[in-house]
């Protein structure tokens, strides 16, 4: 769950990083008492995210700016479409309309690409799941996003589950640990509760990593054919998840091989901002 307290130090510290000593421009230019009535216009479809950090950027900013919310994250949106209205003092509102675009513009957009992916792979047993490639400071925002787009999140750090990737078995290759062995030694080293998964990227390694009784089997950069192989070579003895290079053009043949998760990278590291735009309707 994305929590207030999150939020407000990722906002406070983007709106002290936009005016560090004030916004010079509307200190200038715009009166003091002058107010300002705005909407948050979509310019392009889409699927929201973030439309609470958007409003709590407005709100932080001081002033008493209010906002109301006419969409909620999650909700589908058409071109046109206003997601929200704003009331308040003119410098509060323009001082705050970057970071607070900024964020749900960024957010909206991984919502948006994910609920593609979800849509391509409806009718099969797959997930769609993110994973840590997202931006420094912002992961626990671009993990809402995702799931506002109807994906799953994978774990959010390294602190939650043990991943055995390809470095990590290089290492144990290097020390003449045998795979089997460690996996096992890992699994005695963990709390019960813990997950244990393992990436393979050749099918020769699947039955070593199954042999230590791990619970996901990662088939990494693999062809088509050989996840289908894959699937079939588990047969149900942990969950398979495909990974490496899958996007939207990818991702339904991925999905039709009977994997359980797809992990999809792209979600959060190449999703483009959405076209959203803060349009001021009055002022006094």
């Amino acid at each position: 769950m994305l929590t207030r307290a999150v939020v407000d130090e990722v906002v406070t510290r983007a709106l002290a990083e936009d005016a560090p000593w004030g916004d010079l421009t509307c200190e200038a230019l715009v009166p003091a008492d002058a107010w300002a009535d705005a909407a948050l216009v979509a310019r392009e479809p889409g699927t929201l995210a973030g439309v609470d950090v958007f409003a709590r950027a407005m709100e932080l900013v001081g002033g008493g700016v209010e906002v109301t919310l006419l969409l909620r994250d999650g909700d589908r949106f058409e071109a046109g479409d206003v997601i929200a209205r704003v009331a308040g003092p003119a410098r509060s509102v323009l001082g705050a309309e970057r970071v607070a675009l900024n964020l749900v513009q960024r957010l909206t957009g991984v919502a948006t690409l994910t609920a593609a992916h979800v849509a391509a792979v409806a009718g099969t047993r797959a997930r769609i799941a993110d994973t840590r490639k997202t931006t420094p400071g912002l992961r626990a925002l671009e993990r809402h996003a995702v799931r506002c787009g109807g994906g799953s999140n994978h774990r959010f750090s390294l602190s939650d589950a043990v991943m055995a990737k390809d470095n990590h078995l290089a290492v144990l290759q290097a020390s003449g640990v045998g795979l089997t062995e460690a996996l096992r030694t890992a699994r005695t080293r963990i709390p019960h509760t813990a997950h244990l998964e393992v990436e393979v990227d050749r099918l020769d390694q699947v039955e070593a990593v199954l042999a230590a009784d791990v619970d996901t089997i990662m088939l990494d950069n693999f062809s088509l054919e050989d996840l289908a192989t894959g699937v079939a070579q588990v047969a149900g003895r942990a969950l398979v998840e495909a990974s490496g290079g899958i996007d939207l053009g990818t991702v339904a043949a991925v999905a039709a091989t009977g994997v359980d998760v797809i992990s999809v990278g792209a979600l959060t590291h190449a999703a483009r901002a959405l076209d959203l735009g803060l349009d001021v309707t009055t002022g006094a």
